[in-house]
């Protein structure tokens, strides 16, 4: 299993407690009321909200919930702004912070009290794009799909990489098969539980078990934000890493 893939399964186990789950419900409002104030609030329409809304369902996102924040979005004058964060924490392990705000100076304010706290160093804004690559990462849940028959439907669309995990299938694309691919899928009547670009470390970094967990608490301490969307890092997440956390 590819080291993102990891990742995803982390998250989504992190994702079942209910701790949890009103954050993802948040990241998700924040992301339908972006696509809509861009595109519009047809999902027929407008792509990024299609993959949105989806992605809600995906983590059992109540319906009304996903309609309240359509609704909201047409009518909310607020301002969401996108940014982002880079740089390296203990050991040299390097994350990339992706935001959402109404308050660009809470959100850096915040970012930058975590990496000061936690013996980090907050970069420059491309500073670590020699080490992390954006790539489409879609997850579909196995269900009664023959793995062999279905990744020769789709392997033309622009899948880079095809993993099999547990109940899931996790697909890799380029940035730009991103879009062909979820088209393949809906073409199929395929519904993804999770469809989102991530930054795809291009090497990952092995510590000890105690190192790696510490990395993943800050990790943790960074998700927890309200303004935080999504953290990238180049840790590889190894079995032992993954038994631990279980």
């Amino acid at each position: 299993m590819s080291g993102h893939s990891k990742w995803s399964t982390i998250k989504r186990k992190k994702g079942a407690a209910d701790s949890k789950r009103s954050k993802m419900f948040s990241r998700i409002a924040k992301e339908i009321t972006i696509a809509v104030k861009e595109g519009g609030n047809d999902p027929e329409l407008n792509p990024r909200l299609r993959v949105a809304i989806n992605n809600g369902k995906g983590i059992n996102m109540p319906k009304e919930n996903i309609s309240r924040a359509i609704s909201k979005a047409d009518k909310d004058d607020s301002s969401l702004q996108e940014s982002s964060f880079e740089g390296y924490l203990p050991n040299g392990i390097a994350v990339f912070i992706e935001c959402l705000s109404d308050n660009n100076n809470r959100t850096v304010s915040n970012i930058r009290s975590i990496f000061n706290k936690r013996g980090g160093n907050l970069g420059t804004n491309g500073s670590l794009s020699f080490i992390f690559e954006r790539k489409g990462v879609i997850q579909v849940p196995k269900g009664k799909l023959d793995p062999e028959e279905f990744q020769l439907e789709i392997i033309d669309a622009g899948v880079e990489d095809f993993q099999v995990e547990d109940e899931m299938f996790v697909i890799t694309t380029a940035l730009e098969d991103f879009g062909t691919v979820q088209k393949r899928l809906d073409e199929l009547g395929i519904i993804a539980e999770n469809a989102e670009l991530q930054r795809i470390p291009n090497e990952t970094k092995v510590l000890p078990l105690n190192d790696s967990l510490k990395i993943l608490r800050i990790i943790d301490e960074f998700e927890e934000d309200e303004d935080v969307q999504n953290v990238f890092h180049n840790l590889e997440v190894t079995d032992e890493v993954m038994e631990s956390m279980d």
